[in-house]
């Protein structure tokens, strides 16, 4: 998540765009009329039957009836809370029943904070409508030098989806009504929004700069003018867009209608695949027309484009809530594994779930859904959560901590050389894990030899960030960045280790492990946009050499021996904040055989360190002679 390499920064160094190519980017939304009307929802099914205790303490439900003015009152009450709550324990649910929420002349204005989920109950996005906004602005940070900074560098850990937002900036000072702002970084997705009315922008530029932001992840979406701006990376996947503005280093658009062409690639950094390879949308909790809680889990599919919802492709299963265990932080872990056996799915409400063995998901077809960015932290040296050799498992929603004693994974899917029986796995119904995210310190001490290990075959991940911490709230000596202190004490080998064949990632984020980030020793696997940061604290050069004496770690390694695999959209890059002198040879390494195919390829300085080629020798380097600037690779192996 890279920034200037300045003392401005609190944590990193993102790079971004200069100043004047930013407010060009951005002057399309300033010349945008903002719709003031709502658009007319779907028929107001009942209120939901039970009250909001049901889905958890800290989950609120919003119903047509509840007055505008509490609703205001209750989502600016919990983003004072969360705005700057970047590693408390506080989770939040805001649930919208289907109705209208707003009007032309007091529209509801929304700002979300850090583990603040804001999401519809309707059936479809059009179901529920917010006729105002829905935002997220850059944080102001104090600084040393007493200059702005301003930025969305940190903004992760928080979600919107299911609703038509009908952009309304009415009250709003004249920038911040141009445009619906969603400044925001990893771990932040947008799923299911239908925007009308205004212009959506993922960068802040009505606040004083430096502006950067570094994410992230739409789908099954709608909207017409999207801003870029400073946004270092995004995937689009399976939605439907007017125009996009410009890009940055890396910008993936997967199954996009109006998606812009690739074919100046890397002037501007798009590439642009006409269908999504594999794709399933994440489960949805939503009402019936009698105020029932059903949750609605899509099917898979290939080769797709555009929305699901207005293609009426959300096939798949609808689940009722009463077939769920709901579970609170306070639930003993052997009582969520009783209900898993017993063949119940499992609903996680908002909070902070401290396990000391693993929660064992071992039946086909399971449903494990947080809400509030659910956060399950090993605290017992095993794994959080383990998914056994069956198919049909989905997890989606879920944040998984390593906790104090090292854990040897903190989330395995199937066990190793148990993947290849019959029955294991269901082409049509892939495991799949949708918006799961992995830290290994932040908030407190982490310790993992891997954070994600996925041994069965034809998995889906759809949207994860696997990080170890470059900051946190540890109370190392040295502050935030915590220098060698961190390298020594929040301990992460691996990020990421596919063992399975035809393993598909539609938006995978790893970043700063100290081994491999992400190793991939399965046949035909496919990535669709990877986004990767070397670690910034080794303290040596020899802390960070290979046993065989290559100097550093790639950030994706494909198998010596594997004969097929598809990686398109991919960058790794290179701040040694520690110690700058630090080289690695390669962002990227792969056999060389016609049927790996990696396009699309980069790597970037951030301000300290050097990276000699982008993938297996070829690229040029990257160092701090030319900071900021990617060295591309169109396609290894050429031709």
């Amino acid at each position: 998540m890279p920034a200037l390499p300045t003392p401005r920064s609190p944590r990193h160094p993102r790079w971004r765009l200069p100043r004047a190519a930013q407010v060009a980017a951005a002057g399309a939304a300033l010349i945008a009329a903002v719709g003031g009307g709502a658009a007319v929802a779907a028929p107001v099914p009942a209120a939901p039957a039970t009250g909001a205790a049901a889905l958890g303490t800290t989950t609120t439900v919003f119903t047509p009836d509840t007055p505008l003015a509490e609703i205001q009152a209750k989502v600016d009450e919990v983003y004072r809370q969360q705005v700057n709550n970047q590693f408390g324990t506080q989770r939040y649910a805001l649930l919208f029943a289907p109705g209208t929420y707003g009007t032309d002349a007091h529209p509801l204005q929304i700002k979300v904070g850090y583990y603040t989920e804001v999401a519809g109950l309707g059936a479809s996005p059009d179901d529920v409508t917010i006729n105002g906004k829905v935002e997220v602005y850059n944080r102001c940070l104090s600084t040393a030098d007493g200059e702005p900074n301003c930025i969305a560098l940190d903004n992760f850990w928080r979600s919107v989806s299911n609703f038509h937002l009908a952009v309304n900036g009415k009250g709003q000072a004249d920038c911040r009504a141009s445009a619906n702002f969603f400044a925001v970084s990893q771990a932040s997705p947008m799923r299911r929004v239908h925007v009308t009315g205004g212009n959506l922008s993922l960068m802040d530029y009505c606040t004083e700069g430096p502006q950067y932001a570094s994410g992230g992840f739409i789908a099954d979406s709608q909207a017409d003018t999207i801003v870029n701006g400073s946004q270092q990376q995004w995937l689009t996947r399976n939605s439907s867009i007017g125009s996009w503005s410009n890009g940055v280093w890396n910008q993936v658009f997967s199954g996009v209608e109006g998606a812009p062409s690739a074919a100046t690639f890397p002037s501007p950094p798009y590439t642009t695949l006409e269908t999504t390879p594999v794709s399933r949308e994440k489960p949805y909790l939503f009402t019936d027309s009698s105020g029932a809680y059903q949750v609605q889990v899509p099917a898979a599919h290939t080769a797709t484009r555009g929305t699901s919802w207005l293609q009426d492709r959300t096939q798949g299963r609808t689940i009722p809530l009463s077939d769920f265990f709901t579970a609170t932080p306070a639930t003993p872990v052997q009582q969520i594994n009783n209900a898993l056996a017993r063949g119940e799915n499992l609903l996680l409400t908002p909070g902070v779930y401290d396990v000391d063995k693993a929660i064992a998901v071992k039946r086909a077809g399971t449903v494990v859904l947080g809400l509030g960015l659910a956060t399950i932290t090993a605290t017992g040296g095993t794994a959080a959560m383990t998914v056994a050799d069956v198919p049909g498992v989905v997890v989606a929603g879920v944040t998984i901590d390593a906790g104090t004693r090292t854990s040897p994974v903190l989330l395995q899917v199937g066990t190793k050389n148990g993947n290849h029986g019959q029955g294991k796995v269901d082409p049509a119904n892939p495991t799949t894990l949708s918006d799961v995210f992995f830290r290994v310190g932040g908030p407190h001490v982490g310790k993992a030899d891997t954070a994600l290990e996925i041994n069965t075959d034809r998995v889906l991940v759809d949207h994860a960030w696997v990080w170890r911490a470059d900051h946190g709230e540890e109370g190392f000596t040295a502050g935030v960045e915590g220098d060698t202190d961190r390298w020594n004490t929040n301990t992460g080998r691996d990020g990421v280790v596919v063992n399975g064949d035809d393993v598909t990632a539609t938006g995978l984020f790893v970043e700063h492990f100290q081994r491999y980030n992400t190793t991939w020793n399965g046949e035909r696997g496919t990535t669709v946009l990877y986004q990767n940061e070397l670690p910034y604290d080794p303290p040596t050069q020899a802390d960070w050499t290979r046993p065989d004496g290559t100097l550093g770690y790639p950030g994706y390694v494909v198998a010596p021996g594997v004969k097929t695999h598809h990686l398109q959209g991919g960058g790794s890059y290179v701040y040694n904040r520690n110690n700058p002198s630090i080289v690695t040879e390669n962002g990227f390494e792969a056999p060389t055989t016609p049927g790996v195919q990696l396009q699309h390829v980069l790597t970037v300085n951030l301000g300290a360190g050097t990276t000699r080629h982008v993938v297996n020798g070829v690229g040029g380097q990257v160092d701090n002679s030319n900071t900021g600037t990617p060295q591309y690779v169109v396609a290894y192996p050429a031709g």
